[in-house]
């Protein structure tokens, strides 16, 4: 434990931060794993809503830069391929 003020303050903001992060995190990935849910059953219109929404949040967090822009890239076009597989079916 620290005994500097200013280093007893810095842990006190990383824990909330830490907290802020894995709570978008968590966030993106439950909105992803909905999605594949939705892919898995086949349902089309519900796999298009949850799309729409998983994209949001991986937005979100590449925007709070709990993921890096082009990681959030890379998770949004994996999305977007299984989408369009789906479709063409």
């Amino acid at each position: 434990m620290p005994n500097i003020k200013s280093a007893i303050k810095r842990v006190s903001v990383i824990e909330k931060k830490t907290l802020r992060n894995s709570m978008i995190k968590s966030g993106y990935k439950t909105a992803v794993k909905n999605f594949e849910a939705a892919i898995a059953e086949g349902d089309v219109k519900k796999a298009e809503t949850l799309f729409s929404e998983a994209t949001k949040k991986i937005d979100q967090a590449c925007t709070k830069g709990v993921i890096v822009k082009n990681t959030a890239a890379r998770k949004k076009s994996n999305l977007a391929k299984k989408l369009n597989a789906i479709n063409a079916k």
